[in-house]
């Protein structure tokens, strides 16, 4: 499977991650139901063959349609591509904004969000399945794109760190950027390589690293001795 799954488009792939998170937030739907079996379609291809090796043409026979149909809802296999990721970041948010919807604080937000991030990722039969399958190309793919695709989940992370500062539940002086970029090169570290200490597996295992070092990134650090 191809590094392509991951980040099928670098350059967009903040505006992928924005437009994920607003269809999941306000449960946007599909009504055109050619559209919705062609992506169901070109999503099991993806999954069976990845995206490099399958073509507009494997993927309108899968769904039992002409090519010509494809092509009216996508121009290119770049497009279709993009669309099939940007349903699997929905999903993905589907599931986060459910499981933090539980918790009832800035911190236990962090250890469910954590412990859902890893697992949703891993489970994603197009994502987890290019971990599971070839991991370095996973690494490539988180890399390779100058770290867009990283700098994008950043940014939405310290979005949610700033909603708590609003709410008042996480200091203000909290520098919400880079508390964001070290939880989510946490996170991608674990999912792009194997770790021998830390089951991923294991949920109670995930949560109780996310409470020893996760939530003290929320207090900002104290006065240097002797300033």
């Amino acid at each position: 499977m191809e590094s392509a799954p991951v980040s099928a488009s670098a350059s967009s792939a903040e505006s992928l991650i924005e437009r994920a998170y607003i269809d999941a937030v306000e449960q946007v739907g599909d009504s055109d139901e050619i559209r919705s079996r062609v992506l169901d379609s070109a999503y099991e291809q993806f999954c069976r063959m990845g995206i490099q090796r399958s073509t507009m043409e494997d993927v309108a026979r899968r769904a039992k349609v002409s090519r010509i149909t494809v092509y009216r809802r996508f121009a290119t296999k770049d497009a279709l591509a993009e669309q099939v990721i940007l349903r699997e970041f929905r999903r993905y948010f589907d599931r986060f904004l459910l499981d933090i919807a539980r918790a009832r604080s800035a911190e236990e937000r962090v250890v469910i969000g954590f412990v859902s991030s890893l697992r949703t990722i891993r489970g994603n039969p197009l994502i987890g399945g290019l971990l599971a399958v070839e991991p370095d190309q996973f690494v490539g793919s988180l890399i390779g794109d100058q770290g867009r695709t990283v700098a994008a989940v950043r940014q939405f992370v310290a979005g949610q760190l700033r909603s708590e500062q609003r709410a008042g539940q996480v200091a203000p002086e909290l520098d919400a950027d880079l508390v964001a970029e070290l939880m989510v090169r946490i996170s991608a570290s674990f999912l792009a390589i194997p770790s021998e200490l830390v089951d991923l597996d294991d949920d109670e295992q995930l949560a109780a690293l996310a409470r020893h070092f996760l939530v003290p990134m929320l207090r900002p650090p104290g006065p240097v001795a002797g300033q």
